[in-house]
């Protein structure tokens, strides 16, 4: 085998225990996102420094009159692939999730606690940064292992990635804004392999996360390894809530099948259907921003519902 390989793989296994935790100073002063199209607040802070991972964009969008205060504080919901949630010009695909406005009208409705919105961006290493590390090193064969470091161009970062939200990114935003910072009002979304990372953290980190959303989880790179691991990691289901879903993609990924494999052991762990834990299909939705535009107010019930 390439010795370089050897070296990461070597090198993703040192490193898969959490450091201490480390609160970097961001201090930046932004004016709000002029866009006449968005309802809210939208921040953006370009190229956010982090001692584990390189510095990235974040996003921060605050309900409409947050200004006149919550005096409980707010619920933070922290979502991958954050360029595509609020303005379609920044998109992957120029087709935006329309956060902004599913949001409003779910909190205007009633429907969910008032919530702050973190959209993280991703950035060149993706892959890398999404994949669950912890699996890959103890859970793949050293050919599996060998496969995914040549196609990504190394082996998985994610618990730096992690490292990030919850000792860096997540106090920031703590400081910043009027936040209900306990476990119970924080939570996680993403789509495809935005899924995968967001599964992984509340598995890493059940104090600091409340639930999931997965949309469309891109399943087939860890299926077997993930899991192993989700069978021996998957936190308990008191305080804890697990959003699943998958479109048509699959019927060509596979993701029907393997999905069933995760709803299995969510079951088996003692997640109630319904309270603890959801899935749905849906038929006709490709694997894009256009569906999960559609369905989000679906997650987003489920996991930000008041259930006091």
């Amino acid at each position: 085998m390439n010795l370089k390989i050897v070296d990461d793989i070597r090198t993703c296994c040192e490193t898969t225990n959490h450091g201490a935790p480390i609160e970097t100073k961001i201090q930046l002063d932004l004016s709000p996102v002029k866009n006449a199209d968005l309802i809210g607040t939208l921040h953006h802070f370009p190229s956010l420094p982090s001692t584990f991972i390189n510095p990235r964009n974040v996003d921060v969008w605050l309900p409409p009159n947050y200004d006149e205060g919550d005096a409980g504080g707010y619920n933070v919901l922290y979502m991958q692939d954050g360029q595509n949630l609020f303005e379609s010009q920044k998109s992957f695909i120029g087709v935006d999730w329309g956060m902004d406005q599913t949001m409003a009208t779910l909190c205007q409705e009633k429907e969910i606690r008032p919530t702050i919105v973190v959209g993280i961006w991703n950035t060149p290493q993706r892959l890398r940064e999404y994949l669950p590390q912890r699996p890959f090193c103890e859970h793949q064969s050293q050919q599996s292992r060998s496969r995914v470091i040549k196609r990504y161009g190394g082996v998985p970062i994610s618990d730096r990635f992690l490292r990030f939200l919850v000792y860096e990114l997540k106090p920031f935003v703590d400081r910043r804004y009027c936040t209900r910072p306990e476990r119970e009002f924080t939570f996680l979304m993403g789509s495809s392999m935005g899924g995968l990372i967001s599964l992984y953290a509340i598995c890493e980190y059940p104090h600091i996360f409340g639930g999931a959303g997965c949309l469309s989880t891109h399943w087939p790179i860890p299926h077997r390894s993930f899991g192993k691991y989700l069978k021996a990691r998957l936190p308990e289901p008191r305080g804890h809530k697990i959003y699943l879903d998958y479109g048509d993609e699959a019927n060509s990924a596979g993701y029907l099948v393997r999905q069933k494999g995760v709803e299995h052991i969510i079951r088996e762990r003692g997640y109630t259907f319904g309270l603890d834990w959801l899935a749905n299909w849906y038929a006709g939705d490709p694997h894009s921003e256009t569906a999960w535009r559609t369905r989000v107010h679906v997650p987003l019930r489920f996991l930000l519902k008041d259930d006091s």
